[in-house]
């Protein structure tokens, strides 16, 4: 029997419209987006592997999409699967340019049993040579498989598949570009139609979490400062004075920060402001030292900025107790 999968399209260069198959690079500043139910008929292969339900949610590129969207996709992805019970899985098409950060986002907020699997592409959907029908059509075939069930929000590109907390974006134009640096893809989806899992995360992760956002309009804001040889703190105070709840430092890896940063960080926290510890590096942990706990900061472990930003825009949403929030970073 097919599975069922409702397949919700946000846009991105996986939906894009190019003025021709050699227009693989400025078709994000021409092209127009295919609705997931277009893209089905460019792509028939794709609705021959399960019985796809389309979803109607935005045609755009993923540079328009930020935490309002978010709350609304976490919200369409409960009304369908609400809707159009029973389904085995949902598919997101999504650009790939901030597709981490809004996977991660419903890893920890989303209340469902179903697979969630975000898929993108790296060429548009009429490139020559594109990934755009590969992926959507693996991205179906992992939302409805059994061996998928339970892993959290997937991501796959690529033939990979990978769990929304450890994936990046790591190349502007290869379409290897994401990347699990520290612990790897969880699996594979085979040219044959099988899922290879090889691997299970650890961490926390939907539906069993502490984030039920449904209902909620906004998140709380927080930004991140980028370190840098000789940087001042200057962006530093502005996000405070924008009102951030909390910032997040990419800071010089292991976890480090310049004096003048440093001063920042200490007079934000002093003002009530969160302050979280991650790496500009890309991989690797950031750890606790004695220092850190005494100042009142947040370490990331191994999240990306982006990524913890979005963590951390939760955990205000339920506390402003910086021992409350090291234990959310340590569970996710």
């Amino acid at each position: 029997m097919k599975r069922r999968v409702a397949l919700i399209g946000t846009g991105g260069t996986i939906s894009s419209i190019g003025r021709g198959s050699l227009d693989l690079w400025e078709y994000m500043d021409t092209s127009r987006k295919a609705e997931p139910d277009e893209l089905l008929t460019r792509f028939p292969e794709a609705a021959e592997a399960a019985e796809i339900v389309p979803v109607r949610f935005r045609a755009v590129g993923s540079t328009a999409i930020g935490p309002g969207d978010w709350l609304a996709l976490g919200t369409a992805v409960h009304d369908a699967i609400g809707r159009e019970a029973p389904l085995d899985g949902v598919v997101i098409t999504h650009g790939t340019a901030t597709l981490e950060e809004t996977a991660y986002f419903l890893n920890l907020t989303l209340k469902v049993d179903a697979t969630v699997v975000l898929v993108g592409s790296q060429r548009p959907a009429t490139g020559l040579s594109s990934d755009a029908g590969l992926n959507l059509l693996n991205a179906v075939r992992v939302a409805g498989a059994p061996e998928a069930r339970g892993l959290g929000v997937l991501v796959l590109l690529n033939d990979e598949i990978q769990t929304a907390r450890d994936v990046t974006k790591t190349s502007t134009l290869r379409l290897e570009t994401f990347r699990s640096p520290d612990l790897g893809m969880l699996g594979y989806a085979d040219p044959d139609g099988r899922v290879a899992i090889y691997r299970r995360p650890s961490r926390r992760h939907a539906p069993d979490t502490e984030f039920d956002v449904r209902g909620r309009t906004e998140l709380p804001r927080v930004d991140i400062a980028a370190s840098y040889a000789g940087a001042d703190g200057a962006a530093i105070r502005a996000f405070v004075a924008a009102g951030a709840r909390a910032i997040v430092s990419a800071s010089l890896p292991p976890g480090v920060t310049t004096p003048a940063e440093t001063e920042a960080l200490l007079e934000a926290r002093r003002r009530g402001v969160a302050i979280v510890l991650s790496s500009r590096a890309g991989s690797g942990r950031v750890l606790p030292r004695t220092l850190l706990r005494q100042q009142g900061f947040v370490v990331a472990d191994n999240l990306t900025p982006q990524k913890a930003r979005v963590l951390a825009m939760l955990a205000l949403a339920r506390t402003d107790d910086a021992s409350e929030i090291q234990r959310m970073f340590d569970e996710y």
